[in-house]
């Protein structure tokens, strides 16, 4: 299954994700099909670009987003 997922990147106690689309068995941080977007929760307010397009086409295809995706994706307005 493909699952559209948050990926953690940054040093140590200052988080910074990229919204990537990748298999529901590859690991976390580990390999992906494709970037969508940013997320960064340490400004504030929170930064969020996704590029809306890539996310209909995907969720389309049948990619699943996590619970805490669809709450960015509701909050950008794309689903």
């Amino acid at each position: 299954m493909v699952k559209i997922r948050l990926r953690r990147m940054g040093a140590h106690k200052s988080p910074y994700y990229r919204i990537v689309v990748a298999d529901s068995r590859s690991p976390r941080n580990g390999r992906f099909i494709e970037e969508i977007g940013t997320y960064n929760p340490l400004t504030e307010p929170s930064t969020v670009t996704i590029d809306a397009e890539k996310v209909n086409e995907w969720l389309k295809k049948g990619a699943q987003p996590t619970d805490t995706v669809r709450t960015l994706l509701k909050k950008q307005n794309i689903i």
